[in-house]
């Protein structure tokens, strides 16, 4: 392995950590590898060495994160783990004497007080990198929508619609993402992607946040060690922000019979785009061409050497920091930890929203107060 091989290790090789160790493989002509990974599942464990093997990766193997930080083998970690130990993981990443850095899962933390002490840890150490896993803004249709909102095309953004209608939650490993108090939500846990897209397009700061959801269809006849799983299962959510624009997320996860996952939609005063995905179709047009004058476009990467399960994103994600590391500190991480903070205070306001049955203020999660 070359000198200037960088050496990834990875913290959780459940099925997003198999996920990133495929990316990652293909992304070794850009001179990066996995040396080693943590994880105390010993079938996750037997999986991902089976991964390796059909790529002859020798991977060192540890039971957990400190035993892999204290190995000194690794430049950059991935922290794939269950959301409620990413507060832990990060913290001792960041203390460790030698600097690591780090792509970490959505979301950032289950809680704004643990999301909060990342964040002011992190500011104490310049030579680590910190990128949060909010991949949906490098999907090939989402980012081309992107682009033409900031190209002025649509002129100023008022509103963004964003529906996601899918299958219900995977099982993940000893049903963790059942509850809330492990995922920190359905509206943190899945939807930090949607919230920060919003902000993306709209160019603002949320200020208040309106929701209604239930646990309507799934997991209900579910138990585990006598509890009913609490994770809702549809919901929609009103997000007003600072420059006047407002948001609006229209999630379901039993519907199954969908053409499209993702349907995008952001109407500015002079014009309307739309993506979807996995269709990979975008369609923007003005309100002075009319219909008439709507454009379709097929949306492609062709640096994308891998889809995997996010449809190209997460190669990407991984080549934009892999791009922030080599600039060595010249260049910041597209996806920073205030974007991760945002998106989970976001996530929480649309919880609370539910749970008391009226708006709920951002400065009011963000300065936890007592509702």
């Amino acid at each position: 392995m070359g000198s200037g091989v960088l050496k990834y290790g990875i913290i959780g090789v459940g099925m997003m950590g198999r996920e990133h160790l495929v990316n990652l493989y293909h992304l070794r002509t850009e001179g990066v590898a996995v040396v080693a990974f943590a994880d105390p599942h010993l079938p996750s464990q037997q999986l991902a060495l089976q991964l390796a093997h059909s790529f002859s990766w020798p991977l060192k193997v540890f039971s957990g994160h400190q035993e892999l930080l204290d190995s000194g083998l690794c430049d950059v970690l991935v922290i794939s783990t269950p959301n409620m130990t990413h507060h832990r993981i990060l913290m001792d990443i960041i203390n460790h004497s030698k600097p690591h850095h780090v792509l970490v899962e959505k979301p950032l933390c289950t809680t704004i007080s643990h999301c909060k002490e990342v964040v002011d840890a992190a500011r104490k150490r310049p030579d680590i990198l910190v990128q949060v896993g909010l991949e949906y803004r490098y999907m090939p249709p989402v980012a081309k929508l992107i682009e033409i909102v900031r190209g002025g095309n649509l002129g100023r953004i008022r509103m963004v619609s964003i529906r996601e209608h899918r299958f219900p939650f995977l099982v993940k490993v000893n049903n963790w993402n059942r509850f809330n108090i492990n995922s920190g939500g359905t509206l943190v846990e899945k939807c930090c992607h949607f919230f920060d897209l919003m902000r993306l397009f709209v160019g603002a700061n949320p200020v208040r946040v309106m929701a209604s959801g239930a646990i309507d269809v799934n997991h209900k006849d579910e138990i585990y060690d006598g509890k009913v799983p609490d994770i809702i299962d549809n919901a929609y959510v009103i997000v007003e922000f600072d420059n006047g624009s407002r948001g609006m997320l229209d999630l379901c996860m039993f519907a199954e019979g969908s053409k499209n996952e993702q349907e995008i939609s952001v109407v500015g005063d002079i014009g309307k785009g739309e993506a979807f995905v996995p269709e990979s179709v975008v369609r923007f047009g003005t309100r002075e061409e009319g219909r008439n004058g709507v454009q379709t476009l097929k949306a492609e990467d062709h640096r994308i050497k891998y889809d995997g399960l996010h449809h190209g994103s997460s190669y990407l994600e991984h080549l934009n920091f892999l791009s922030a590391i080599r600039a060595k500190g010249e260049k910041a991480p597209s996806v920073d930890l205030q974007d991760g903070l945002v998106s989970v205070a976001m996530g929480v306001a649309a919880q609370l929203s539910i749970e008391y049955g009226r708006f709920v203020t951002v400065e009011e999660v963000m300065n936890e107060l007592r509702l």
